[in-house]
């Protein structure tokens, strides 16, 4: 086996799957927001709605469209460089993949048409009913690959045959209760995304002074739907430590830079781990028993320490560590802002408290950065081990893959993938600086057969849209 091939794999891997989480994490969100967008625009008839969801709508589309590429790059590099993972692990993440493509992609590409070329050939509600399938579908992948992805982290439901992990039990696979911890997490860390994006944009054009009546939309609803989803969110991060503690002993150890056993076990809150002398340096520690109240909701747990654990079964312990608590740190800078741009909503003085408008404004990076920090922890905390405690990673590599081949694929990748995110995050800047205008056409309610309900359709105007001089 060559050891740089293995170790450049990796990196490639690391480096396509950062690339490609970025923009599901941003359009499942943005998915829903449409939805709600719609509904809102068929419940009040209000032109703003409409205006805000064909803006989105269009950076929604190029998100997407960089999302499906990169993500499809990742399944050719399970035969390029995995094709032992593949050939192990095919009887049960082939076919979880391939629901993911029977339900989540037909969803997602059947109505997404609808969206982008039916606004003038189907009702409202259907047009409603597309924009909601869309967001399902969205949330069906997410759902597909989190079981896949959960079995490699606690691998149950299978037999191995012929050197192969054969499912005999699907309803244990999809049904594990890390799941059901893991996908709400990610699923919510998605809404969370797309809800600082919003508010970011809607605080942009408050301080520009442009859109103030998009602005304040986004910027509400943005910061309301953070205020109420953050705790939900510390909630079913905890219940991810408790399957960690329970699984996996020696990522825990690892983003405890735990050392010792410890029974009750104290907590380190910030520290540089130096894995030569098996010590914590700068330590800034909190007593027992803050480690086994936080680990695993006693006062007296036994916590397990790494030098209880084989050496070669060790992860890399900075990143794991390091990762968690910047996760964690994002997570508690949104949750002030957000609550404190709530608060401040209440009586007005969100879009003249400036401090408050670029805090928001320069906070959109902050999910995105939580959510690449908790992939690198779960996934890096899991190694030496691809499918945890049965399959290593060294051994799901290519064989007879050469360090020359690794190294080729991983410039071309990234070389690529930089140019892409590079032209895409250009585009997207220039959709978010022209902002939400453009020319609606609005039918009259009777043009359109089969309507639940009456709307009246305010004429749109430049007075309307609010659009200044010079946009």
């Amino acid at each position: 086996m060559d050891i740089t091939a293995l170790l450049l794999s990796r990196l490639q891997f690391a480096f396509t799957v950062s690339f490609h989480i970025i923009f599901p994490s941003f359009t499942i969100g943005l998915a829903a927001w449409l939805t709600v967008l719609e509904s809102l625009h068929l419940a009040t008839g209000r032109p703003t709605y409409r205006l805000l969801f064909e803006f989105w709508l269009k950076i929604f589309g190029v998100a997407f469209g960089f999302g499906v590429v990169s993500g499809i790059v990742m399944a050719f590099e399970f035969g390029t460089n995995w094709s032992e993972l593949s050939r192990m692990s095919g009887p049960v993440q082939g076919p979880l993949l391939a629901y993911e493509t029977f339900t989540a992609f037909a969803l997602e590409a059947t109505f997404f048409g609808v969206l982008l070329f039916g606004r003038q050939r189907v009702a409202p509600w259907f047009y409603l009913f597309s924009t909601a399938m869309v967001a399902l579908g969205t949330t069906l992948s997410a759902f597909w690959i989190m079981i896949n992805n959960s079995w490699m982290q606690v691998p149950v439901g299978y037999v191995v045959e012929n050197g192969m992990f054969v499912p005999n039990d699907w309803t244990k696979i999809i049904f594990n209760s890390v799941v059901w911890s893991r996908f709400p997490h990610m699923l919510l860390a998605a809404y969370l995304t797309g809800a600082f994006c919003v508010a970011a944009t809607g605080a942009w054009y408050a301080l520009r002074g442009t859109f103030a009546a998009e602005a304040k939309i986004m910027l509400r609803m943005g910061l309301y739907l953070a205020a109420v989803l953050m705790p939900i969110q510390f909630f079913f991060g905890h219940l991810n430590g408790e399957y960690i503690v329970r699984y996996q002993p020696s990522k825990m150890a690892a983003i405890e830079a735990r050392w010792h056993d410890e029974q009750p076990a104290s907590e380190v809150l910030l520290a540089w781990p130096d894995v030569a002398q098996r010590r914590n340096l700068f330590a800034i520690t909190l007593p027992a028993p803050f480690g086994s109240l936080i680990d695993s909701d006693s006062l007296d747990a036994a916590e397990v320490g790494l030098e209880s654990i084989p050496e070669n079964d060790w992860p890399p312990v900075l990143i794991p560590f390091f990762g968690f608590r910047i996760m964690v740190g994002c997570g508690l800078l949104m949750l002030a802002l957000a609550w404190t741009g709530t608060y401040l909503s209440r009586d007005g003085r969100l879009e003249r408290n400036r401090l408050v408008l670029w805090a928001t404004f320069y906070s959109f990076p902050l999910p995105f950065i939580a959510t690449l920090t908790g992939w690198f922890t779960a996934e890096v905390g899991r190694q030496p081990w691809v499918v945890y405690g049965v399959l290593r990673t060294a051994d799901a590599m290519t064989p007879f893959l050469t360090t020359r081949a690794a190294t080729i694929s991983l410039i071309v990748f990234c070389a690529i993938y930089t140019f892409i995110f590079a032209f895409g995050v250009f585009y997207i800047y220039r959709l978010l600086r022209a902002g939400p205008v453009g020319h609606l056409v609005l039918p009259p309610a009777a043009a359109i057969p089969n309507r639940p309900f009456s709307i009246v359709h305010e004429p749109v105007t430049a007075a309307a849209l609010r659009v200044p001089a010079g946009e």
